[in-house]
């Protein structure tokens, strides 16, 4: 073979062999390889995004975001107070003003209506200012913020960022533009415990989110971007990065043309208040609300599970100006004249106090406590005092309603002649013998109803309520607005005298029946309930109707209006007004009480005597320096005062009355008043020892006839058991005054009296023991009437 060398085929023409890659060249990718990289990253990228999307689901609302606070207001629409643990009460866009929603977007996101959920830019941006030492920037929009503060925790980690931006872009696409700003403004924190710009505008400037101006609007806007430092009152030395965030947010209305710039250079910044509005509990804050959650959920408007979710704003019928006067008034006559140091008893003093206008039956006013924190039990609703001799004005009005007669026919008004012997038997009763005492043991004889009802004469009513009959007594309590299951509301002679543990609301609203000429409506504390904008609660129809004749009604108010003029009560002509009302006080001087009423307000006072420690209820003897305190004392002064004070600026008006036929014609006994009373002794003929105009009669603990035999509690877990009974003591008697009807064992005297002395005479013996002879008498306890 031929060693020549072989010809080499011939290469195609333009496909000569890619020379190696050598050196650097090796290291630099092809084009082909960065294309197929980014194509694999974007398909990387896109299956990831939707991968996240279809596993990231909107979850549900978080327990902070949901919280809502309850607004109590008077009923000008000022707040009383807030409960809950969150200070947050959301409203609707609409109730937002429009500065308001142009300043939080000014502030946090100018181009929230027209950008995307997300925007990666800002949010690069921000990661970029934030690593260079520029400031910690979230770079989050609106949205990305909404759902952070109302489906996310606060935490800054990467997975919550990852939900984050997930949820924001479904959001998105389910909610509105406007529904998600709604929500961010009404979810953030502005500080001093703010969630929500309504929470916030009242926190610093006591006003509501729609009243927000511009200046307003674009402080509360510079506070969610750092609360707390940007507080000017907490922290004044922040002012001028507040002012300067101010400034850059109305910068930010002025470039979008939400503000004039004309109108930009003559705002000022709006210093906010030390404290707007007090939110807490304290002072009669805390007594309203519970007061009126009381009221909602006793009378089924709102269930207690859903008032404690809160969210609710609910409007009472309370009067600012009125709620302050009857404050004043129980700070002036009662609270600053104690001596809590000095005088043990005066730490035993309670107050409470309602007030009704009886044309609408709105309660307008109510006194509870000193103050919510420290003495808890509303004393203006609590059902365990007795209500003493206020209660007598019922059992007349009873009697003029059924048309009741005496014993002897004589048809009852207020000058039929009754006998007012001290410890007079009860004619015509079935049950336990009663013969209940009155004051200071003081005998009347015979004496009118007009007469006996201002000086409060136990003998007179105890009769009166057979006469008319127990049950029918009661029957008319209630038809006047006292609950029917009112503790110690008993169909016996003693009903008369105010065994009953009525609240002082209740006898309020029952003295404004009688203050209406006979109507009765139901009575309110709630004007309105809203939540969300929207009136949630059908609130009862006021159908007022004639629960009484309005002659029985009007002719109790003429013998009321004695009371007031001539009789126990004296005091409440200081209010400067026609007025009518009755004094009482409980058994053992453990509460004093008046009730009265003007033709425009009925108002009922009660000071109550409690141990701080051990809760019993405890006599008042020695308060404020005094022997004893009674409804003609403090009790009425306070009323005058208050009454003069809320009803200032109106005109005065008297009573409209219509009495009953022969009302004014006296009607005499057509026998001996004494008859048949054979275990009494010789009776005078007419009053000896009468009581000062500034005492009132005391309640009997006896109910003869009862379940149980006749016997009585005290408060203090004493038992009457129809003989002596301890505590039963007056203090500051009467000097010189007559006792007949009865041989005394030895009265002991009460405090101020210890020597009080006895009284032995059968006939109208002469009672010598000076102030304080009190104690147990012919087996009853001398109480005041």
């Amino acid at each position: 073979m031929s060693e020549e060398p072989q010809p080499q085929p011939q290469q195609p023409a333009g496909k000569q062999k890619r020379p190696p890659r050598t050196g650097w060249r090796r290291i630099v990718p092809t084009w082909r390889m960065v294309l197929g990289t980014f194509v694999i990253g974007v398909l990387l990228l896109a299956g990831l995004f939707f991968l996240g999307y279809s596993l990231v689901k909107i979850p549900p609302a978080n327990a902070l975001a949901t919280k809502q606070a309850n607004v109590y207001l008077y009923a000008d629409g000022s707040v009383i107070a807030r409960d809950g643990e969150v200070n947050r009460e959301n409203v609707t866009l609409a109730q937002m003003s429009k500065p308001a929603q142009h300043a939080i977007l000014a502030a946090e996101d100018r181009d929230f209506y027209t950008e995307s959920a997300v925007d990666p830019k800002a949010m690069l941006r921000a990661a970029w200012n934030t690593a260079t030492g520029k400031g910690k920037q979230s770079g989050s929009t609106i949205t990305q913020q909404y759902v952070k503060n109302y489906y996310l925790r606060q935490e800054q980690t990467v997975t919550r960022k990852v939900k984050e931006f997930f949820i924001a872009i479904k959001l998105d696409r389910e909610k509105s533009k406007d529904d998600i700003l709604e929500g961010y403004l009404n979810t953030s924190f502005f500080g001093r415990n703010a969630y929500g710009i309504q929470a916030a505008a009242q926190a610093y400037y006591g006003m509501d989110a729609k009243d927000l101006d511009a200046a307003h609007a674009a402080y509360l806007a510079a506070l969610v971007n750092a609360p707390s430092e940007y507080d000017v009152v907490a922290h004044p030395e922040n002012k001028a990065g507040a002012v300067a965030r101010w400034n850059y947010v109305l910068d930010g209305m002025v470039t979008k043309g939400w503000l004039s710039a004309s109108e930009r250079a003559g705002l000022t910044f709006p210093m906010p208040k030390e404290s707007a509005t007090s939110t807490g509990l304290s002072g009669q804050r805390g007594y309203i609300v519970r007061t009126v959650q009381d009221y909602l959920i006793r009378n089924r408007m709102v269930d207690k599970e859903d008032l404690e979710f809160g969210g609710y704003r609910i409007t009472t019928t309370l009067e600012k100006k009125r709620q302050n006067a009857f404050v004043d008034a129980v700070n002036d006559k009662l609270m600053s004249r104690l001596d809590k140091k000095d005088r043990k008893v005066d730490n035993y003093v309670r107050a409470g106090g309602a007030s009704v206008d009886p044309k609408t039956g709105k309660v307008v006013a109510m006194y509870n406590g000193v103050d919510y924190v420290k003495q808890y039990t509303p004393n203006a609703t609590r059902r365990d005092f007795q209500v003493g001799s206020t209660f007598k004005p019922f059992v007349f009005t009873a009697a003029v309603e059924n048309e009741s007669t005496t014993r002897d026919g004589r048809p009852i008004t207020p000058n039929t002649i009754y006998d007012g012997t001290n410890r007079r038997p009860v004619q015509g009763w079935q049950g336990k013998y009663y013969a209940p005492a009155n004051e200071d043991d003081v005998s009347y004889g015979d004496i009118s109803v007009r007469s006996a009802t201002n000086k409060s004469v136990n003998a007179v009513y105890a009769q009166m309520a057979v006469d008319v009959g127990p049950q029918k007594v009661k029957d008319t309590a209630v038809e006047l607005g006292l609950p029917s299951a009112t503790p110690d509301l008993e169909p016996y002679p003693s009903i008369a005298l105010g065994t009953a543990t009525a609240s002082v609301l209740d006898m309020a609203e029952a003295y404004a029946t009688l203050a209406n000429h006979g109507k009765r409506g139901t009575y309110t504390m709630i004007e309105k309930v809203t939540k969300d904008g929207a009136e949630v609660v059908e609130l009862p129809q006021r159908k007022p109707s004639q629960v009484v004749s309005r002659e029985a009604a009007d002719t109790t108010t003429s013998v009321l209006q004695s009371v007031v003029d001539s009789g126990t009560a004296t005091a409440a002509q200081a209010a400067g007004r026609p007025a009518a009302g009755k004094t009482g006080t409980a058994e053992e001087d453990t509460a004093a009480w008046f009730a009265g009423y003007t033709p425009d307000l009925a108002t009922v006072v009660a000071v109550m005597g409690q141990d701080p420690v051990t809760a019993k209820h405890k006599s008042l003897y020695g308060v404020m320096g005094l022997d004893r305190i009674n409804g003609g004392g403090a009790p009425t002064e306070i009323w005058a005062q208050y009454t003069k004070a809320a009803l200032k600026g109106k005109p005065v008006t008297d009573f409209d009355l219509e009495l009953q036929e022969n009302a004014e014609v006296p009607q005499y006994p057509t026998a001996d008043p004494t008859q048949g009373d054979e275990d009494e002794g010789d009776e005078d003929e007419g009053p000896s020892g009468e009581p000062t105009s500034g005492t009132e009669g005391q309640t009997g603990g006896e109910t003869p006839g009862g379940p149980d035999g006749g016997t009585s509690t005290g408060q203090d877990g004493g038992t009457d058991t129809g003989g002596t009974t301890d505590g039963g003591t007056t203090d500051g008697g009467q000097d010189g005054g007559t006792s007949d009807g009865g041989t005394t064992d030895g009265g002991t005297g009460g405090p101020g009296g210890a020597d009080a002395g006895t009284t032995t005479g059968q006939d109208g013996g002469t009672n010598t023991g000076g102030p304080g002879t009190t104690g147990t008498t012919a087996g009853f306890p001398t109480r005041r009437p």
